[in-house]
C-alpha cells in the first residue's frame, strides 16, 4: 500500500489517510474492475491488468485490511477452495472517486475515439456527471467551493 505523506498534519489529513488505504496506480486499477463487476478472482485481476502476483496479492491483502474488499471462499469442483473479492459499503462509496477520476480523464487526457466508458443512470436513459452538491441537493461548481479547516490545518 501506498503511504501517505510524512507531513506534520497527515494524520490529521483525510485525503492522506485516504491514500494511505487506496493511493497508487494498481489499487485504483484493482478497485475500477471490482467497481465495474466483472472481475472477483485474483486471476482474472491478474489477467485483466497484466499486474504481478506478488503486487496483486500486496494489494488485494491491503484492500481487505482497510476493510474496502471482503473475501468470499468459493471452489469449483474437484479444486481448492479459493476467494473472490468483492466491494463492501466502503468500497462502494469510492464509485464516486473512481467516476471523477474517468470523468477528469476524459476532459483532460481525451482519447481520440471518445470515453471507453459512459457513466449512465440504471436505466442507460441519463447521462451522469460527478459534481458538488449542497445540503439542499442543488450543484455548486467547483470554483465556489472551498475547504476551510475544521480540525487541523495542514490538508
Amino acid at each position: 500500500m501506498a503511504v501517505a505523506g510524512t507531513g506534520k498534519f497527515d494524520e490529521y489529513c483525510s485525503i492522506a489517510r485516504a491514500l494511505q488505504a487506496v493511493g497508487d496506480k494498481w489499487t485504483l486499477l484493482i478497485l475500477r474492475e471490482a467497481a465495474l463487476g466483472e472481475v472477483t478472482r485474483f486471476a482474472d485481476f491478474r489477467d485483466r491488468l497484466g499486474i504481478a502476483p506478488d503486487i496483486l496479492t500486496g494489494r488485494l491483502t491491503g484492500l481487505v485490511d482497510q476493510g474496502v474488499l471482503e473475501k468470499r471462499p468459493y471452489s469449483e469442483p474437484g479444486t481448492r477452495t479459493r476467494h473472490s473479492y468483492h466491494l463492501t459499503p466502503a468500497g462502494e462509496q469510492l464509485r464516486v472517486v473512481l467516476a471523477a477520476l474517468q470523468q477528469w480523464g476524459d476532459e483532460n487526457r481525451p482519447l481520440a475515439g471518445g470515453p471507453t466508458i459512459l457513466r449512465r443512470t440504471a436505466d442507460g436513459e441519463r447521462p451522469v456527471r460527478v459534481a458538488f452538491v449542497d445540503d439542499t441537493g442543488a450543484v455548486v461548481p467547483p470554483e465556489q467551493v472551498v475547504f476551510p479547516p475544521a480540525y487541523q490545518p495542514g490538508c
